[in-house]
């Protein structure tokens, strides 16, 4: 049975809905499909994280211009792909976790404290967070970058992708990255990478998110790169009114009137 009470952090209180559900006979709706390009890599001073700024919800474009890049510490970032929900929900607990870390032990968090928070927590949960992270930042040892799965398995490579245009993206890493590379030459590699996920993914699309970290300081790019802008059309449809004849007219009365009446000897509480 599940408890009445909701308990902090994550709520997997429908798991028993829909079981029962399932025992029933009743066919139970597919997950939706979402859709996402993030990526990052290494370069002379640091890393870049980029991410495009499309959130759907299966085949409807439900945000234009979502922030996919998360805060975790001043100098770590981490790119969310998968379920928009967890992954707002998981790095905004691992950033206040990483936080209390910080004031314990009065150093500046490791990007490997991070990961490790970020993969036991996604590991104990078996999968059900779906959570694809791109983990990037620079601390003591220098720059590191890592993929974080849904169910906690973890990669460190000098560049990765993530999201269903991964591949898309990958393509363009493999065909150009190149080890200590410029700060302008690794920007531009990661806004071919996340432009060859727009356009060749349902799923990803509008705009380039970007954020270069190195050991000094942190920059936010946001909207970096904008190729979908919407132009003017070339010609303006336009019809005077009246050009369309009304064939029928009907006013309906939302507002439902209700009579109360008070019955005598009921439950009315004394205020003699």
């Amino acid at each position: 049975m599940t408890s009445v009470f909701s308990p902090p952090g994550f709520n997997f209180s429908n798991q028993s809905r829909n079981d029962f559900i399932a025992e029933k006979g009743i066919p139970m709706p597919k997950a939706t499909s979402t859709g996402t390009t993030i990526v990052g890599c290494l370069f002379a001073d640091g890393i870049v994280l980029g991410a495009d700024t499309r959130a759907t919800e299966g085949d409807i474009v439900a945000d234009k211009n979502c922030e996919k890049i998360h805060y975790i510490t001043e100098s770590i970032r981490c790119c969310g792909a998968g379920t928009a929900a967890d992954t707002e929900f998981t790095t905004a607990l691992i950033s206040s976790n990483m936080e209390l870390h910080a004031l314990s032990t009065g150093r500046k968090p490791r990007v490997v404290t991070a990961m490790t928070m970020l993969k036991q927590m996604l590991f104990r949960h078996h999968g059900n967070i779906g959570a694809a992270l791109v983990l990037g930042g620079v601390d003591a040892t220098g720059p590191h970058l890592f993929t974080v799965a849904p169910h906690g398995s973890t990669d460190k490579l000098p560049y990765v992708t993530m999201g269903s245009g991964s591949l898309a993206a990958m393509a363009v890493f493999e065909s150009s990255w190149k080890p200590n590379m410029s700060r302008d030459d690794a920007l531009q590699l990661v806004k071919d990478a996340i432009s060859a996920g727009i356009f060749n993914d349902l799923g990803s699309g509008s705009n380039v998110d970007a954020c270069i970290i190195t050991a000094s300081h942190t920059e936010m790019l946001r909207n970096v790169e904008m190729p979908n802008q919407r132009v003017e059309k070339e010609r303006q449809y336009r019809f005077a009114r009246g050009t369309t004849a009304w064939k029928s007219e009907e006013i309906r009365k939302l507002v439902v009137s209700e009579e109360v009446i008070l019955l005598a000897g009921g439950d009315e509480m004394d205020t003699t």
